[in-house]
């Protein structure tokens, strides 16, 4: 009679135990299901975010290299195969400074709807900032100071659309805006902006009888720079030629 006693005490103990374990799991099953289904759409969105694609320009290797190292490690970044570098978002131009052949790509790349450049260089000379920007570019680095930090911000920035520039050129771009700003409100007005120095002195060689190879010598520019900087002129006044061009520069004492 002594097992019977014994049974049944046991058997009335043990559900005890069991129901406490069981509630316990079960509250904290509950709890542990909202967090995961809270952070796997996260996950899912970062992995099919959209990476900004990116065809990077320099004719030294060395620069390429450097660049594109450093935004091979961000994941929002897609560095394009240079057979696909037509379609890239961002198209990022680095150079030593902006010579005639820096400023025939960035024209060429301006034409191509589907990138926005940026550029980053060593220096810029004077008169290459109003001459970059002519050339659609918004986005400038200085190489210095191109950590792979601002160079994301540089392309994320360009492809958004937004301008970039080193806060010591901001002074030199807005006095440039002015300018461009007063020829479109008064194209053919005299002022000291319509002819820059450089303008002013091919005029000058015109002037005194200097074909397109000579003024090319003297002024040290190539002669698609000479070609190109008369042909503004004429454009921007709205004149027929360079005779016509010398001969307006004169009657209003511009050189």
């Amino acid at each position: 009679m002594t097992c019977p006693e014994d049974t049944t005490p046991d058997i009335v103990r043990d559900p005890t135990p069991d129901t406490t374990p069981d509630t316990v799991p079960a509250s904290t099953t509950t709890s542990r299901v909202p967090a995961q289904a809270r952070v796997t759409p996260r996950t899912s969105r970062s992995a099919g975010a959209r990476r900004v694609t990116v065809a990077v320009y320099a004719a030294d290797p060395v620069l390429r290299v450097g660049v594109v190292q450093q935004l091979r490690q961000r994941p929002e970044v897609d560095l394009l195969a240079d057979a696909d570098a037509d379609r890239a978002q961002v198209s990022l131009v680095i150079v030593d400074h902006v010579d005639d052949d820096v400023a025939a790509l960035l024209h060429r790349l301006r034409h191509n709807t589907a990138t926005r450049t940026g550029l980053v260089v060593g220096t810029l000379g004077p008169g290459a900032l109003p001459r970059v920007i002519e050339c659609g570019v918004a986005a400038v680095l200085r190489r210095a100071e191109a950590d792979q930090d601002r160079l994301l911000h540089l392309v994320l920035a360009a492809a958004n659309g937004e301008g970039v520039l080193p806060g010591d050129l901001l002074g030199e771009l807005l006095s440039h805006v002015g300018s461009l700003q007063r020829s479109a409100l008064d194209p053919r007005g005299v002022s000291l902006s319509t002819l820059t120095t450089r303008e002013a002195d091919m005029l000058r060689l015109v002037s005194e009888g200097l074909d397109t190879a000579e003024i090319a010598r003297k002024t040290a520019y190539s002669e698609r720079t000479v070609k190109n900087v008369l042909h503004e002129i004429i454009t921007r006044l709205q004149l027929r030629n360079r005779a016509h061009a010398v001969g307006y520069a004169l009657r209003n004492g511009l050189i």
